[in-house]
């Protein structure tokens, strides 16, 4: 059995947007394709429950064999949760990002910088509210200064016992160590094929990816959609 595992944001949508028409009924007819072989498919996102329907639609949504939202800390099969994992970011910790963020050139330009999620924290300097047009200036700059690098660097070293990850294009993951998308792995049984666009050291991909007996590095929902093509007629 191969279990085929799929970040949503970047990989099967235009990030922080919605899945192509085409490639939506398309993914649907492979999914259920490999499900008659006895395959299973699954979402693994950073993101939360309603994020991901919204970007996927509520149909795919329950009809892969399993979604895992906020990085691997809630599991839900076909709309029931089956699990979750709880943590509480700490005061200090709390502090610390916050002075990080009123420290950035691009504080103030929208709303939601830090946002607590079940079992992790995202934050952005940005703001998660940025538009569209704002959050690609702000990606194209961060690649020149490396603002998340940093961020990343200097959290990380200061709390060793939590994992900090460079996720979408303006944000950063948090949470405890081992509950990042590598948890998910300890469910699966039979080989693991995992596609993903930040599988790069410091990205939220990197080690489920390194983790997976397989993993397809992609750049771009078009990129997925071209390799389970070609994953048909192997």
């Amino acid at each position: 059995m191969i279990n085929y595992l799929f970040d949503v944001d970047g990989t099967l949508t235009p990030p922080r947007s919605y899945m192509n028409h085409w490639f939506r009924v398309y993914f649907y007819i492979w999914m259920t394709h490999q499900q008659e072989l006895g395959n299973r498919v699954f979402f693994v996102t950073g993101s939360d429950k309603k994020k991901t329907i919204e970007q996927v639609s509520k149909r795919l949504w329950y009809s892969v064999d399993g979604v895992y939202q906020n990085s691997g800390n809630q599991l839900y099969v076909r709309g029931e949760l089956i699990k979750e994992s709880q943590w509480v970011m700490p005061d200090d910790l709390r502090a610390d990002i916050t002075e990080h963020i009123i420290k950035s050139d691009w504080y103030g330009v929208a709303d939601n910088n830090i946002e607590e999620r079940v079992g992790m924290v995202n934050i952005s300097t940005i703001g998660r509210e940025a538009e569209n047009r704002l959050r690609i200036e702000y990606y194209k700059w961060d690649n020149e200064n490396n603002e998340r690098r940093i961020i990343v660097s200097d959290l990380s070293a200061k709390y060793p016992e939590l994992n900090f990850a460079i996720g979408g294009e303006i944000s950063i993951d948090i949470h405890p160590l081992g509950k990042d998308k590598s948890q998910v792995l300890a469910d699966m049984e039979g080989e693991t094929v995992y596609f993903g666009d930040k599988c790069y050291l410091g990205g939220n991909d990197y080690n489920i990816s390194v983790g997976s007996d397989e993993c397809y590095k992609i750049s771009s929902w078009g990129d997925t959609k071209s390799i389970l093509r070609s994953l048909i007629n192997e």
